[in-house]
């Protein structure tokens, strides 16, 4: 019988183990605590405990369970809230009160709980790996495909209708193996696809600054990276209520209990705008507190991005938030040191990038495996909190070299009450060009200039704020004076928006191009005005962004109007030139 032989912090030592296989589920001590083998040497194996290892002692019993850790998948897991190795929270708080027990066992899947299923294939069809047998209508609205687990095959010897619990089969093939609504699988390995499809979908937000200055493709990889008080939850909270998803995994991981409970209280009572019911109805929420033991924030992340997975092998567009991947990879700079592995940069192990890079391959746009033929997506948006606010520290580095979008948070802009508080200067797409064509689609065929015009504004008002600095800005022409006036303009009324607003916290792609394009083009005929002799004075620029200002705050059936009055506007002014009228 293998025992502990030395436990430090998380870390156990177990002797003799050497039949283990590495990341081999274990159970530790009597109270059996659940565990992973992370080291093999010899006949000692080292253990990564995921509970508090208070009161363990040498010599308490070990017991191998010959499988990986592992999440159930099925029918149930919408709504569900998991702790960082899949356990269900609420229904451990029924049974056990508000407080995890040590060793505490319960699968992801109330296996309790029925649900009716309906057959897509009949008894004689062939099927392989990632086919549909059949639905279940787990909420309203949402279609739950039953698929075949990958690596299996063969030709159906029954299958039927009917209520059936997840450990209750639904059929079964020729060769005897039972047909199941769940299907477990290893949370640190990425399950199959049939191919990966080209970046050229935008994901929209319906956060003005990410569509138009900073896009991400479906299936796309963002770091959100910002100081403590920048905003990156109430982001994360906005994209999973207001963005083109279908699903949402939303993964805290690390973060303060009273911030995760705080979320746990308002994620239920957010109304989805695309069906009236709760958020819940279509997110999984996974939850590793900063009191939780540290062992378990690193499953969380993978836990999470399974269960993603596992959605986008349906058909669906997923998008994972994970709050935040700097308490992950501190998870790994403590497992490491326990371990005594050589140190990288600022005590993070050498492999962090490695890891990191491994993490954000699992997104992307994907031809799913089986029939019938479906496409998928899985959206990653990791939140990273650097130290200090510090973007050269070694987590921020290694995301910026991975990810296809980086959103900067700026704690001066969040201190003036820019939201989001990205930094133009900053950020940056590698999206942009190929998701420019679904833009444009939504939007207008100028969709492009108008980002490059936006995002010139912009940072000719940074060069001129310094210049005001040095000489004061009545000592500016009438044309850097109309610029500055201009950029305020994007600044305020384009990519800024207000969460708390109806009709503001989201913004509809012709929303966003018709403000775009308003401001520009005041900017672009104010400069016509100046040059041909009119005084700045002359322009009634309160007028103009009180027009402009009604599109932005317009309710969804006033838009039309709102932006007909701020055109009719605009081409008032344009009257003023000569040769007009």
């Amino acid at each position: 019988m293998p025992r502990l032989v030395r436990v430090v912090g998380s870390l156990a030592e177990v002797r003799p183990l050497g039949d283990a296989s590495l990341y081999e589920r274990v159970r530790v001590g009597r109270r059996r605590l659940l565990g992973e083998v992370i080291r093999i040497e010899g006949e000692t194996a080292t253990v990564e405990v995921f509970e508090e290892t208070a009161g363990l002692s040498v010599g308490e019993p070990v017991e191998t369970t010959g499988a990986p850790l592992e999440v159930r998948l099925g029918p149930g897991l919408l709504g569900s809230v998991l702790d960082g190795v899949g356990r269900p929270l609420e229904r451990i708080a029924e049974s056990q009160g508000d407080f995890l027990a040590p060793g505490g066992e319960a699968e992801s899947l109330d296996a309790e709980r029925r649900w009716t299923f309906e057959p897509r294939r009949r008894v004689g069809d062939p099927v392989s790996a990632g086919d549909v047998l059949g639905v279940v209508a787990e909420r309203p609205g949402f279609e739950h495909r039953v698929m075949l687990p990958p690596q299996v095959g063969g030709r159906i010897a029954e299958i039927a209708a009917g209520d059936r619990c997840v450990d209750e089969p639904i059929g079964a093939l020729e060769d005897g193996r039972p047909l199941m609504l769940a299907q477990d699988w290893p949370v640190r390995r990425a399950r199959p696809v049939a191919s990966r499809l080209p970046a050229d979908r935008p994901f929209v937000t319906g956060q003005r600054v990410f569509d138009l200055l900073f896009p991400v493709a479906e299936g796309g990889s963002v770091a959100l990276p910002g100081g403590f008080g920048t905003g990156k939850t109430v982001i994360e909270q906005s994209l999973a209520r207001f963005a083109e998803a279908d699903i949402i995994v939303y993964v805290g991981c690390g973060e303060r209990g009273n911030e995760m409970a705080d979320v746990l209280t308002e994620f239920p009572q957010l109304v989805d705008p695309r069906s009236g019911r709760s958020l819940m109805d279509r997110s999984v929420l996974v939850v590793n507190t900063s009191n939780m033991p540290v062992a378990a924030r690193e499953s969380s992340v993978y836990l999470g991005i399974t269960i993603a997975e596992y959605f986008r092998d349906m058909g669906y567009r997923v998008a994972l938030m994970a709050d935040s991947i700097s308490r992950w990879a501190e998870a790994l700079r403590e497992i490491g040191s326990r371990l005594r592995e050589m140190p990288g940069e600022e005590g993070y192990p050498t492999y962090l990038s490695h890891r990191l890079g491994q993490l954000y391959e699992r997104a992307g746009r994907v031809r799913c495996v089986g029939g019938p033929e479906r496409e998928g997506a899985l959206t990653v948006v990791s939140a990273v909190s650097p130290p200090g606010g510090d973007f050269s520290e070694p987590v921020t580095q290694a995301s910026l070299r991975v990810v296809g979008a980086v959103w900067a948070l700026d704690p001066r802009l969040a201190q003036e009450r820019q939201f989001p508080a990205v930094d133009w200067d900053t950020s940056y797409s590698l999206h942009a060009e190929e998701t420019s064509g679904g833009f444009e689609a939504l939007g207008g065929a100028d969709w492009s200039d108008l980002r490059h015009e936006v995002l010139g504004l912009l940072q000719r008002e940074r060069e001129l704020e310094e210049i005001v600095g040095l000489v004061g800005r009545d000592a500016l022409d009438d044309a850097d004076r109309l610029l500055l006036a201009s950029a305020r303009m994007v600044r305020e009324l384009v990519i800024g928006q207000s969460a708390f607003d109806p009709n503001d916290a989201s913004s509809p792609i012709a929303k966003t191009h018709a403000l775009a394009s308003l401001v520009t083009r005041l900017h672009r005929v104010g400069k016509q005005l100046l040059a041909a002799g009119v005084p700045l004075e002359e322009i009634d620029l309160p007028a103009l962004r009180r027009a402009i200002a009604g599109v932005r705050d317009a309710a969804p059936g006033a838009f039309a109007d709102a932006r007909a009055l701020a055109e009719a506007a605009v081409a008032a002014l344009s009257d003023g030139l000569p040769g007009d009228g």
